[in-house]
């Protein structure tokens, strides 16, 4: 299947990203470890959304066990590419481990966290 597409999963080891839609939100999940070596695996479907249209993207964050520098830089990537063109994306669900990355470096200011999938699916939502 397309990475990026609804419904699709790619793996490269191990991480796996799943893409689904629910209501107005594209839900990406990544499953195992982020890294140099994987982030291309999340980079593609976040992008490939944004350029789709996709303004609203919920990354569900409970299925991953690591997370380096690569891997946040993914994801400030396509948060910043996501708010230039008027949407954002919410993190869902992270592990301590993940969490912890994400505090040391101060990125956990910059994106809008959810203890859950479901809080973020009712936080996105809204109109």
């Amino acid at each position: 299947m397309d990475r990026g597409v609804p419904g699709s999963t790619s793996h490269r080891g191990r991480l796996t990203v799943d893409v689904q839609r629910h209501g107005a939100s594209l839900v990406v999940t990544p499953d195992g470890e982020l890294d140099h070596h994987t982030a291309d695996l999340l980079r593609e479907p976040l992008e490939r959304s944004l350029e789709d249209g996709d303004r609203l993207l919920v990354v569900d964050c409970s299925k991953l066990e690591f997370c380096d520098s690569t891997g946040l830089n993914v994801l400030l990537g396509a948060r910043l590419k996501a708010e230039a063109a008027g949407g954002g994306i919410h993190l869902a669900g992270m592990r301590p481990v993940v969490a912890r990355v994400f505090e040391i470096t101060g990125a956990d200011g910059v994106f809008t966290l959810h203890e859950s999938l479901a809080e973020a699916l009712k936080e996105t939502a809204r109109p």
